[in-house]
């Protein structure tokens, strides 16, 4: 896991007690940090012996990772943020999945554990915004495009040649950028096309959902800066048109499902407030993808530019 701040010491401690309780022992369990002495010195007092603290080469959720890859000394690399505690099953039933060689990725299910009682505005399709799984849509077993990052792992020599997280697509302060999961793992498959990322529900973290993602400006924030992301992998090295194929079929459920049976009973308070807000998070990632268009564009057009002025 990763983290930033001594304020989240206490998260960290609890994580790590999920994960020292698991039916299958971690070969070891790593925090990194990013390179704040203050920081570093203070989780070091705290933290157990046994409990690796390493400084991370920058800031930045991707750099947290990449460091942690490269630190680690198994072959199968496991995700959890420091906000999330692990069922005791946990890494038992991610590991089960290895025993096929083909397996590169095993992601899992995420549990919100909400700071007061669940808003009634809140639709359980979005469970995304809050780093959660999204229920009758990502909760069954099978192969998937990419797991989320609070809870997921893979392979460490897939990581490896695939060329670690793209740092300009992870995490970074105020900055909601989403995208390093798809990214990396489209890249493993383009290099291993044979290589299966598995979706295993019974591998469980329950993600503590802090009070200030409960309101409707994160909910906006979030959903544009996924639009934002989805726009930049679309627009990579990858093909577009089978890129954002899990996007697609989530908007059709949005549309079939979960926007159709708001709308039957638009009459009740939660319904309408749902549908409410699911119409703004769809705008708001809408818009944020075409921000990204834009910003693609201009590159291109830099690059043009420049090599016609070269020439």
């Amino acid at each position: 896991m990763s983290t930033y701040s001594k304020d989240k010491l206490k998260q960290v401690l609890d994580c790590i007690k999920s994960l020292k309780k698991q039916s299958l022992p971690p070969h070891e369990i790593l925090v990194v940090l990013d390179p704040i002495p203050e920081v570093l010195g203070h989780f070091k007092e705290k933290v157990d012996d046994n409990v690796r603290i390493v400084e991370s080469d920058g800031f930045g959720l991707s750099r947290a990772r990449n460091t942690g890859i490269k630190n680690s000394g198994g072959e199968i690399v496991a995700f959890i943020d420091d906000d999330a505690v692990a069922d005791r099953d946990w890494l038992k039933n991610i590991v089960q999945n290895y025993s096929d060689s083909s397996v590169v990725g095993v992601g899992g299910s995420i549990e919100p554990v909400w700071s007061n009682i669940e808003p009634e505005w809140f639709p359980e399709e979005l469970s995304w915004v809050i780093g959660c799984t999204c229920k009758d849509f990502t909760d069954s077993k099978g192969i998937i495009r990419n797991p989320i990052g609070c809870n997921m792992s893979f392979r460490k020599a897939a990581l490896e040649k695939a060329g670690y997280f793209r740092i300009d697509l992870g995490r970074f302060g105020k900055f909601l950028l989403s995208g390093e999961e798809p990214d990396i793992s489209l890249r493993i498959k383009k290099i291993m096309p044979d290589s299966k990322i598995i979706n295993e529900p019974s591998a469980i973290v329950f993600h503590r959902i802090n009070q200030e993602r409960v309101n409707l400006k994160y909910f906006i924030k979030r959903s544009f800066f996924e639009g934002l992301s989805k726009s930049l992998i679309a627009g990579s090295i990858f093909d577009s048109s089978k890129n954002l194929t899990a996007e697609r079929d989530y908007l059709k459920y949005l549309a079939t499902v979960s926007i159709s049976s708001r709308l039957k009973k638009i009459y009740k308070r939660n319904a309408m407030f749902q549908l409410t807000t699911l119409c703004i998070s769809c705008f708001s990632v809408f818009f944020g993808y075409l921000v990204g268009k834009a910003i693609i564009q201009s590159k291109r057009l830099n690059r043009s530019n420049s090599k016609n002025r070269k020439k």
